[in-house]
């Protein structure tokens, strides 16, 4: 008699050698997706050279090289075909033609040395990783969907564009299907199936997934998902548990390195067999589902039984402790159909739950394992199942190890096939490089997921037509159903600390992969391990509730923006109506199950929002309002320069830091901010909110900053070598504020280096948009021009001479760079290498606006000096943030993090 607690089961430590593991199928809704690859092989990719032109200049040191008849859609695929899933992983290479020629673009990488070669010798390609799932006895459907896209006939290496011969092509397969189709594939897509070891591409694909994705592992106890960080470079030893049918114990030692070191028949298949034959359900799904209102305790036995409701304390077991599975059945007299179907349903999922708990736990003890990781079809994303499973670790091993589940588990075998493939070139993947996307999927019809992810847009939009439909014909791709529904076949859904099962509906959420090769982490983070871009935690119920109120609040602005933004045309508001629903359906997702799309920050948040604009098509919804504001501020630039040039050093640079606070009000995601649009011009506003910067601010390290800039009694200042700005909002923001103090650090001889993003995001301003507004800014600005012109913003000399102040004429040049993101956050640890370039040389970063220097960044430490420059317009995040009031100001200045000096 022993056992896990109150929902634990009786040892049962035989470890039988029995059924190997099941695949690792799961019910993950098809996602879109994507990574992409990098081939690190000596042979060169194959590319179609067939009237290749060079672009611009032939003397040029990296001419740019046309292919106009390279593909820009090369793709392969791999299959792990099981006996209830087709899990299908196909990788698509969308290149992106920058203009590369730019006379900005090419200043800029002579300027920080980088060159179209500097890292590899080879093209470095950028893509999507899909995942769709089909059920098995669909597999119709699935040979159409890979003849649709035509995935079968391309070249099996994502940098080949080479369309192969009916007949010739080969697809990767693991799983039981890569046998008992094989013969089917041949006959409807002409091509062969090459049978990878199963077991090898289970552990293949979870390394790369362990060492690629970022929140990739979590635990689950109690209903509470929490992810867990792992160091790809402290990742092996690990304990690899598949539950399938049967179960397979593999340990994992290192790449192509692992041992199957035990296992039992007791699985997956025992569960569903046992309860087919008890219960009369007809699906593995319908017997999980049967479970939810069980009651184990009708049928097992507990301790209390034994000693009368009593705990027997002296060797730890509580009176809940399952002292016997089904020993209540021996002592009653009754027959089978006497019992709830739902209390043997629960009984048989505790039971097989528990003693694969159990197992796990004594072969990590007896290699000396710390970290186990769960996958396959038994588990499937079910929160119960896997509460059940981190139970009987927890409880066997004392709390000292814990059970880890994977997001993609249920595309491990697909993952590990697809890197079968030679010269598949993702060997060399960091998590910094992959970022993860959540598109609208696929519809849902009676809780079951249907097809492939939709990607016509017309087609997008004819479902969010329907969105509102409810019922078992179609239902929301996320729910939006009543709190006490999943959305997803219409169960109730008890409370994560009872005692019924929950679907952990996530397990439906893969997300597409983008690889971005020129991704980085941003060099001059403190300690990157440390660091954390989002300042507010979104795992507090009620910080997480406030947040997703405020998005929702604003989106009938935006969406009004967007529309007007586009003519208000019908196409512009049918498409406007579409974004709404997604969204909505976003954040009704994310209310019920904050975990659903990884670990939640506010930035991932409002990056969401506007990777759902781009979904439906609006790239720049303030485009015009953008350009109306850079116009009205340039217009009033001569004039604040004028001023500032009358002004001494020590209250010139108090009046640049005042501009700065002032000018960051205008904010068209805050919605203070734009109730004051309707109350005064953007130069009366600025004006206005100038007047009222009064000292000391709420977070007020003025004084600290203008000792390092002009020095004190017995210490002279230094000048900066370079200074990072990381600019917000277009218009005064960045004309009336930022622009001005890069004026000042200019005149100094710092070499100036503006870091805009590199996707629109509400008003900030962009790094395609900058170079046209310092042009503006330099027609009334002597040290701007100068600056621009060696920074490669300006490509002649046509401006005039502005200001007159050529005395502070300077050599130091005005550069523009892009961050690598479209949001109003940034997470430092995926900057665009053009940033990581540029930090490496400098010893300033200056953190301007809510986004970047208080949603994200607040407590971020560098190795260089930093200053962090905002007005807050949030009084929730006031009060949080700095215990102050909507429109106080921060001046932050932090000398080198302690750790680097």
């Amino acid at each position: 008699m022993a056992g896990p607690g109150e929902a634990e089961a009786k040892s049962q430590a035989c470890a039988c050698a029995g059924g190997g593991g099941g695949g690792g199928e799961r019910d993950m809704a098809p996602s879109a997706p994507g990574t992409s690859s990098i081939h690190r092989s000596g042979s060169r990719p194959q590319l179609d050279l067939s009237k290749a032109e060079i672009q611009g200049n032939f003397e040029e040191r990296d001419p740019t090289i046309l292919l106009p008849n390279q593909s820009d859609d090369i793709s392969h695929l791999a299959l792990d075909i099981g006996g209830s899933l087709i899990k299908l992983l196909y990788f698509s290479r969308h290149e992106d033609y920058s203009n590369d020629d730019d006379k900005r673009k090419r200043t800029i990488k002579e300027r920080l040395g980088i060159t179209n070669g500097n890292l590899r010798s080879y093209p470095v390609l950028g893509g999507r990783l899909h995942f769709v799932k089909f059920e098995t006895h669909k597999i119709n459907e699935c040979l159409d969907f890979i003849h649709s896209k035509q995935l079968h006939r391309r070249d099996p290496y994502p940098w080949s564009s080479k369309t192969l011969p009916l007949g010739t092509g080969v697809i990767k397969v693991t799983g039981g299907g890569a046998y008992k189709f094989a013969d089917l594939f041949k006959e409807r897509l002409g091509v062969s199936i090459e049978k990878e070891d199963e077991m090898h591409c289970l552990v293949s694909g979870a390394n790369f997934l362990l060492k690629a994705i970022r929140h990739e592992a979590f635990t689950h106890m109690e209903g509470e998902k929490e992810f867990v960080q792992i160091d790809p470079h402290d990742l092996y030893p690990y304990l690899l548990v598949n539950v399938g049918s049967g179960v397979s114990i593999i340990k994992v030692d290192g790449e192509g390195k692992f041992e199957r070191v035990s296992g039992t028949n007791v699985g997956g298949g025992t569960y569903w067999g046992l309860g087919r034959l008890l219960t009369k359900c007809k699906s593995f799904d319908e017997l999980l589902e049967l479970s939810q209102k069980g009651d184990n305790s009708a049928i097992d036995m507990l301790v209390g039984d034994i000693y009368g409701g009593m705990d027997y304390s002296k060797i730890g077991l509580s009176a809940s402790t399952i002292a016997s599975s089904f020993g209540k059945a021996i002592s009653e007299n009754k027959e089978l159909e006497d019992y709830r179907p739902e209390d043997i349903s629960l009984s048989l999922l505790r039971m097989i739950s528990y003693n694969i708990g159990q197992i796990s736990y004594l072969n990590a003890l007896r290699f000396g394992l710390k970290r186990i990781f769960f996958g396959g079809f038994f588990i499937r994303g079910h929160a119960y199942t896997m509460d059940t499973i981190s139970f009987a670790v927890h409880f066997w091993s004392k709390g000292e190890m814990q059970a880890m589940f994977l997001r993609h588990e249920g595309f491990l075998g697909a993952m590990g096939a697809f890197m079968s493939y030679e010269k598949h070139g993702l060997d060399d993947l960091m998590s910094h490089q992959l970022v993860e996307r959540f598109p609208m999927g696929a519809p849902y019809t009676g809780g079951n997921i249907h097809g492939p992810p939709l990607g016509n847009l017309n087609e997008k939009i004819s479902w969010m037509e329907k969105f509102v439909r409810r019922g078992t014909e179609i239902t929301a791709p996320v729910p939006m159903a009543p709190s006490k529904t999943t959305g997803l076949g219409g169960f109730d859904v008890p409370s994560s600390r009872g005692s019924a099962l929950r679907s952990d509906a996530s397990a439906l959420n893969v997300g597409v992969l983008h690889l971005v090769p020129t991704l980085e982490v941003f060099p001059l983070l403190a300690d990157p391990k440390m660091y954390e871009p989002n300042t507010i935690d979104l795992s507090d119920q009620g910080e997480r509730e406030y947040w997703l109120k405020v998005l929702s609040e604003h989106l009938p602005d935006l969406v009004d923006t967007a529309v007007a933004s586009e003519g208000g045309t019908e196409d512009a508001k049918r498409r406007g109506d579409a974004f709404a629903r997604a969204f909505s359906a976003h954040l009704a997702r994310l209310m019920e199950e904050p975990a659903a799309y990884g670990k939640l920050g506010l930035a991932n948040l409002l990056e969401l929002r506007e990777e759902c604009l781009r979904e439906f098509q609006f790239v720049d919804a303030y485009r015009s309002i953008k350009l109306r504001e850079n116009e009205a501020s340039l217009a009033v630039l001569p004039d604040l320069l004028e001023e500032l040039d009358s002004m001494s050093e020590e209250a010139r640079l108090l009046t640049l830091i005042e501009g700065v606070l002032a000018a960051n009000i205008f904010d068209w995601g805050s919605r203070a901010c734009v109730d004051l649009y309707h109350k005064g011009t953007i130069i009366e506003i600025y004006r206005m909110s100038r007047n009222k910067m009064q000292r000391p601010w709420r977070v007020d390290d003025f004084d600290a900053f203008k000792e390092r800039m002009l020095g004190s009694v017995g210490k002279q200042p230094h000048r900066h070598k370079r200074a990072l700005l990381f600019v917000d909002n277009s218009g005064a923001d960045v004309i009336l504020g930022m622009l001005p103090l890069a004026r000042e650090f200019l005149r100094r001889g710092t070499e100036v280096v503006l870091v805009a993003n590199s996707l629109p995001a509400l008003n900030d301003v962009t790094a395609m948009e900058l170079p046209d507004i310092v042009a503006g800014a330099a027609k009334h600005c002597d040290i701007l021009r100068r600056a621009a012109e060696m920074g490669g913003l300006l490509v002649d000399a046509m401006v005039n001479p502005g200001d007159g102040s050529k005395k502070d004429s300077t050599s130091a040049p005005l550069m523009v760079v892009e961050n690598g993101c479209g949001s109003p956050c940034i997470d430092l640890r995926q900057v665009s290498s053009e940033l990581a370039a540029a930090a490496k040389d400098a010893d300033l970063v200056v953190l301007e606006g809510m986004g970047r220097a208080l949603h994200t960044n607040f407590n971020a430490q560098f190795k260089c000096e930093a200053l962090k420059l905002a007005m807050v317009k949030n009084q929730r995040l006031a009060e949080k943030l700095i215990k102050g009031n909507i429109y106080d100001c921060v001046c932050r200045y932090e000398p080198p993090s302690l750790s680097q000096m």
